[in-house]
C-alpha cells in the first residue's frame, strides 16, 4: 500500500471516526460519517486480504483493525506489516543484475562427493533459492568474542593495499570505534578506496568520526535514513549486516558490531559472549557481492571493475563454506526463516542452538518440537540477561511449550550472549547475522555463513560445550511456578513479537 494512499486512508478513517462519535452535527452527517468509515475500513481489511498472509495472522490483524481502528492501523502501518515484498524495495531487487552476478564464479571440487545427501540438498536450497554456491576454495576461521574479532579486523585494515568494504547495523562513536575510523582515515590518506555503510538506527556515529571520515576521503552512507513521517515503512526494515571485505583476501562476518560493549565494556551487560568469521578465499566474493548491491542501494553508484571479485586463495580447504545473504529484497520470500526450517529438520543426532533472541515463527517451532519427538537431543542456549527487556520476555514467553517438549534450555549467566549460531549433528553449522526470532526472518537484511565439515564445526561445538559450564539447565517444573506477574509480562512482551 503506497504512502499516499496509507495518509488518505488514515484521515479518512480518524475524520469519519470522529465525526460520528464526538460530533454534534445533524443524524445524515452522522449516518453519512458513519458509511464513509465503513468503506474506509472495507477498503483497508480488502487490502489487507489481498497481500495473501497466512490466515491466522490475516484475522489476527482484521481483529485489531476492526476493534481498535485508530491506533490497530497506526500500529499495522510502523510495523511494517504492508507489502513487505511490495514496492518498498522492489527497486533494490532490481539492481541485482547480472553482470555482478556473472563475476561470481566458483571452481568445482571433488569435495562435494564427501557431503552427506542432506548437506547437498541444504546447499542445492540455498544456491537455488539465492543464487549463491558452496566453495570449497574457502577457509574459514573462527574469532570469540571482541578479544579475538577486533585484532584480527585491525590487521586486515593495517595491511590492505587497494580497498575495505565496511558494512554494519551498529557502528559506535567510542574507544575501539575510533581506532578503527583512525586505521580506516589512516589507510585512506595512503590511497586505499574505503567505503562505509552503516545502518541509519542502529548507528550512533558522532558528527565529528563523520566529519574525520569526510577528510580523510572516505565515502560513506547510511542504510536507509529515518524520516520525519510516521508512515514511512521504511524505518522499521533495517540493515542488520556485518561485513568487512579487504583486498579480496580476507572477509569478516558474524555477531559483532564495533562499539565497545562488544569489549565487555558496557557496566550493565558485563561480559559479552560471541562468534565472528573470518574467510579466505572464493567464498569472499558473495560477501563482496552483497556489499556492493547494497553500497548501489544507498549511493545508486554499480561499481562494475572486475578487481573487486578478485581472491588470492588457492589451497583446497576441509569442507565447504556458503554465504547466504536474506532480507526484504531477496528474491524468495522469508528465505531465512525457510532454510533454518530445513537446517533443523535436517538432524538425525543433535541440534544445537545459541541465539540471543529466541521469538521462533510457528515453523521453527513445529520444526524443533518434531526433533525432540523423534529422540534427536535438542539443546538451545540464550543469554540469561538481556539489552531489551521486552525481547528478554517475549523469549522466555516460548520456554514452556519447548520445555513440554523435552528441549532443554540453558540460561548462560557469565555476561551477555549475543552470537548466532546453529550446529546440526556436529557436521555443519550456520553462523552469522540473524537470530532466532521473527524480525531477522522476516524484516531485517541479514547475512549468515553455512560450514559444512569444516574445522570451524568443530571449533564451534567445542565453543558451545564450554558455554554450556556456564549456564544453568531450565528445570520445567520450578520455571512452571514462576509468579502471574511473570506470565504476564511473558504474554504482553510476545504481542510484540513480529517487531523484535
Amino acid at each position: 500500500m503506497k504512502r499516499n494512499r496509507q495518509l488518505i486512508l488514515f484521515f479518512l478513517l480518524v475524520m469519519s471516526f470522529f465525526i460520528f462519535v464526538f460530533s454534534g452535527n445533524s443524524s445524515s452527517m452522522r449516518f453519512l460519517s458513519l458509511i464513509v468509515y465503513l468503506i474506509t475500513l472495507g477498503s483497508i481489511l480488502y487490502r489487507l486480504v489481498l497481500e495473501k498472509r497466512s490466515s491466522y495472522r490475516t484475522l489476527l490483524w482484521m481483529f485489531v483493525l476492526f476493534f481498535i481502528p485508530i491506533f490497530g492501523y497506526i500500529f499495522f502501518v510502523y510495523s511494517g506489516q504492508l507489502e513487505v515484498r511490495g514496492h518498498l524495495f522492489r527497486n533494490k531487487r532490481m539492481q541485482a543484475n547480472e553482470e555482478i552476478k556473472s563475476r561470481k564464479v566458483f571452481k568445482n571440487s571433488s569435495q562435494w562427493d564427501n557431503l552427506t545427501e542432506t548437506q547437498k540438498s541444504l546447499s542445492q536450497l540455498i544456491e537455488k533459492f539465492s543464487n549463491n554456491q558452496i566453495s570449497f576454495h574457502t577457509s574459514s576461521q573462527v574469532l570469540k568474542n571482541g578479544d579475538e574479532t577486533f585484532p584480527a579486523i585491525k590487521d586486515a585494515i593495517k595491511h590492505a593495499n587497494r580497498y575495505i568494504h565496511v558494512e554494519y547495523f551498529t557502528f559506535r562513536s567510542d574507544k575501539i570505534s575510533q581506532e578503527i575510523v583512525d586505521l580506516l582515515c589512516d589507510k585512506a590518506k595512503n590511497g586505499v578506496e574505503i567505503r562505509f555503510i552503516y545502518d541509519a538506527v542502529g548507528s550512533s556515529i558522532s558528527k565529528e568520526v563523520l566529519a574525520q571520515m569526510m577528510e580523510a576521503k572516505i565515502e560513506f552512507y547510511k542504510f536507509l535514513p529515518v524520516k520525519f513521517s510516521f508512515f514511512n515503512q521504511k524505518l522499521n526494515f533495517r540493515n542488520h549486516r556485518k561485513i568487512i571485505v579487504v583486498d579480496g583476501e580476507k572477509g569478516f562476518v558474524g555477531g559483532l558490531n564495533v562499539g565497545d560493549e562488544y569489549l565487555g565494556k558496557d557496566p550493565e551487560l558485563g561480559f559479552w559472549r560471541d562468534t565472528h568469521l573470518l574467510i579466505r578465499g572464493e567464498a569472499i566474493k558473495t560477501l563482496q557481492e552483497i556489499f556492493l548491491l547494497d553500497w548501489a542501494f544507498v549511493s545508486g553508484d554499480t561499481l562494475q571493475d572486475s578487481r573487486y571479485f578478485e581472491t588470492n586463495f588457492e589451497e583446497y580447504s576441509q569442507g565447504g563454506v556458503q554465504i547466504l545473504p536474506s532480507g526484504p529484497d531477496a528474491p524468495r520470500e522469508d528465505i531465512m526463516s525457510d532454510l533454518y526450517f530445513e537446517l533443523l529438520t535436517s538432524a538425525k543426532k543433535s541440534i544445537l542452538i545459541t541465539t540471543p533472541y529466541l521469538v521462533p515463527n510457528k515453523a521453527i517451532r513445529t520444526a524443533l518440537s518434531m526433533a525432540s519427538s523423534k529422540g534427536i537431543d535438542v539443546k538451545i542456549l540464550v543469554p540469561e540477561i538481556s539489552d531489551s527487556g521486552l525481547a528478554k520476555y517475549a523469549t522466555s514467553s516460548y520456554f514452556s511449550e519447548m520445555l513440554a517438549d523435552n528441549i532443554e534450555i540453558y540460561k548462560y549467566k557469565k555476561g551477555f550472549l549475543h552470537e548466532k549460531v546453529i550446529i546440526i549433528d556436529e557436521q555443519f553449522a550456520s553462523v552469522g547475522t540473524a537470530n532466532l526470532d521473527l524480525r531477522s526472518m522476516h524484516l531485517n537484511f541479514e547475512v549468515n555463513a553455512f560450514l559444512y565439515e569444516t574445522e570451524s564445526v568443530k571449533d564451534l561445538l567445542e565453543h558451545f560445550k564450554e558455554d554450556l559450564l556456564d549456564s544453568d539447565l531450565l528445570d520445567r517444573s520450578s520455571y512452571e511456578k514462576r509468579g502471574a506477574l511473570e506470565k504476564m509480562k511473558e504474554s504482553f512482551a510476545r504481542l510484540f513479537s513480529p517487531v523484535l
